[in-house]
This record gives C-alpha cells, structure tokens and sequence, in this order.
C-alpha cells in the first residue's frame, strides 16, 4: 500500500491523514511541536465550504460538537451607526459556519485522526527531504531522526520549510501590517444574540465579537503594528496587548473598549502575512497543501475550510489517478485559482479595515448600498465550493471547481 508522510499536524495535515485513509492511503503524521495546539489563545471559523469537506470524509460531527454556529455578521461604524448585516453561510440544506477555538480544533481533528488508527509523532521539526533512486522519499528531522514513504506532503504552515525544500526561490511571506489581538471576555459588557458576528470598522482599529452560548464574549482586534518576530508576539504579555489594543480602540463609541476591559487574561496575538502566489507546488513525490502553498490574510476568515478542502482534493486525485505526478498536477488545476482568489480578496479585506479618514469615510457611505445589494451573491464562490467525494477527479473540469 501506498505511505504518505505528512509534514505538519495542524488543520491541514490532520485532514489530509484522514481523507488519504478514506481514500485507501495510509500515512503518518509529524508534528513538531509536543501537542500540535500551538496558538492556543486564538479562535477561528470553520465556513460552509470547509464543513463540507470534512462531511465528505465523515469528520464534520466532532467539530459541529466542539463549535458553535454562526448565521449573521452585523457592521458597525466606530461612531456606533449600524451600517448593515449580512447572512454567511453556504446554499440551502448546508451546513452553516462554526466558531471554534484553534486548540480545540487540533484537539478533536487530532482525536479522530488517532481513532481512525492513523498514527502522529509529536515533537519531529521537519529539517529537509531527499528522493532515493527508488522514487522513495526520506524526511529528516532535528532529533536526527528519519521516515521513508512513497510522498511527502507539506502541510506544515505559513512558514514551510517544505516549501524551501521543494523550491529554494519559493516566495516568503508577505507581512501585512498588521496584528491580530483576540480574547475571552466571561462578563462582557456588550454581547450579541446567538449566532451574530459584530465587526466594528474603529477609527484606527477593526473589532470583531461574538457571544458564545455559555455567555462568553469571544473578540479579535485587527491592529496596525511594525513586523514583530514570534519571539517577540511570544513574549508579549497580556496586559500589554490589552494596554495596546485599548489605546486604539479609545474614541471609539461602539462598546469596544469595555469588551477588553471585562477580559481578565489570556489575550494573544498574532502577525498577519500572506504569500500571494507560490510558483511551485510539488517536485517529484512531494506536494505543498494549505498555508503552505497559499496563505490569506486571516480577513476573509477562510484560512482553516482552503485548508480543509486541499486534503480532501488531494486524496481524491491520488486515488483516482495513476501515478503521484499526475495527481499532484491535477490537484494544483483543481485547486491554485481559487485559492489564489481568495488571497486577493482577503488582502483587499484587510486593506479596508483600518484605511486612514478619506477611506474611511468613502467606506462607511458605500457599505451599507453594498449590503443592500445582496453581497452574499458576491461570495457564493467561496461559501457554496462542493466536494463529491464519490465523483472521480478526472471528470472534473478546473470550471467546475472555480
């Protein structure tokens, strides 16, 4: 039987381990870090699209009982005008987005993942790769260890040594500006009904909140900050990054400010990047999936379900086609524009959440003529993505997955 290494044991690798078993390939999983919930602070949505994946490999229900869901997002300018809201979610009969946090999210992927008998090996940094004379793969690691398997596939993040690997002159991220500063606050002053995304377009920061059923008030800050190394996000303390949220956020009149008081600890950030194209997703037996071959802002909130649905397509290309080179080249045809399109349009995102006072202005006048418009219809391409596990690949035309 085939044996795929995944490189990576995040959202993407985990889904991945799981859909290759689906699809008759069995894999290990390497995971550098001791437990794989690395960014443990942070929360993020699962979209329509991505539930769907993991519907198509059986995966959806741990996530749908660890989560809850989201069906609204509500906009607000900094002054407190209501500027509009947006239905979210996919077409009729699918199910609609989830709010989770990242560690648990690893915690139940990596759970399903060992119950499907697949095995991850915690605590192995992926340090280079060679293909033997038998179009075998070799992956070593920092504790001097190595694996062989038949394909290697990088699903291991925005900072891929994989990708280097596959390509020395891979691009590198692309920093954005930006941080995003998230937190829990229990006894939250300002809550929203079930269900409701509030996003606050602040003067000089952009706030987002939601209110979980336990009556938890769950919110990120999108912040403009110099580039700063994971060294030093890491050791950046919790009160630092409330002191410095809240000095941006002050003048404002949406309730912003008082949602980061009522949080007591546990706030985090993280740097915003992106990699905008990368020219080279796979050499031989290895491949590229997930942030690791394309990488959006985290705007558009659809980093985990891109990620999600690259697994699933990848599986179903290498059980459907003959050879690991065609597999891997059909997958890229399946999957680079659309990806691609939503790196753009997650740049665009950010570019309009903290614009300096003209932009502002033009944005608070035009948004609410936008939302009238409809604009659900303008991200049917990104919500309403369908897999058909049971449909053979090479049937499929790059049209129909656009």
């Amino acid at each position: 039987m085939t044996h795929a290494l995944i490189i990576g044991g995040g959202i993407g690798g985990a889904v991945t381990a799981m859909a290759l078993k689906k699809a008759g390939v069995a894999s290990t999983v390497y995971e550098a870090y001791p437990t794989g919930a690395d960014d443990v602070g942070a929360f993020l949505s699962i979209m329509s699209n991505g539930l769907d994946g993991l519907r198509a490999i059986d995966a959806h229900q741990p996530v749908l009982d660890n989560s809850f869901p989201a069906n609204c997002v509500e906009f607000v300018a900094g002054s407190g005008k209501q500027l509009g809201a947006v239905p979210i979610g996919g077409q009729a009969g699918v199910l609609g987005p989830r709010t989770i946090k990242r560690a648990a999210l690893y915690r139940v992927l990596h759970d399903e993942v060992a119950r499907r008998g697949i095995e991850i090996e915690h605590g192995k940094r992926f340090t280079g790769a060679v293909t033997t004379s038998r179009d075998r793969v070799v992956a070593y690691f920092s504790d001097g260890s190595r694996a062989e398997g038949d394909l290697l596939v990088g699903a291991d993040g925005i900072y891929s040594t994989t990708r280097r690997v596959i390509a020395a002159a891979a691009p590198v991220p692309r920093y954005l500006g930006m941080t995003t500063v998230c937190g829990y606050a229990a006894n939250s002053p300002a809550t929203t009904p079930p269900g409701i995304y509030r996003m606050v377009y602040g003067r000089r920061a952009f706030f987002g909140y939601t209110t979980a059923p336990d009556g938890e008030t769950w919110w990120f800050a999108s912040i403009p900050s110099p580039e700063r190394s994971r060294d030093e996000l890491a050791a950046t303390t919790s009160e630092q990054w409330r002191q410095r949220t809240v000095d941006l956020l002050t003048g404002d009149k949406a309730g912003t400010v008082d949602i980061v008081h009522a949080t007591s600890q546990g706030i985090v950030g993280s740097s915003a990047y992106d990699i905008a194209s990368t020219p080279v997703w796979h050499a031989g037996n290895m491949v590229l999936l997930g942030d690791a071959a394309h990488a959006a802002s985290p705007s558009a909130g659809h980093g985990a379900s891109m990620a999600i649905e690259d697994g699933v397509v990848l599986a179903q290309c290498l059980r459907d086609l003959p050879n690991t080179e065609q597999a891997f080249q059909k997958f890229e045809q399946l999957r680079r524009e659309r990806v691609e399109r939503l790196v753009v349009t997650s740049a665009k995102m950010t570019g309009r959440a903290i614009p300096g006072p003209v932009g502002r202005m033009i944005r608070d006048a035009l948004l609410p003529m936008m939302l009238r418009k409809g604009p659900r219809n303008t991200s049917a391409w990104l919500t309403e993505y369908h897999i058909e596990w049971d449909t053979q690949v090479g049937l499929i035309g790059a049209a129909d997955v656009a």
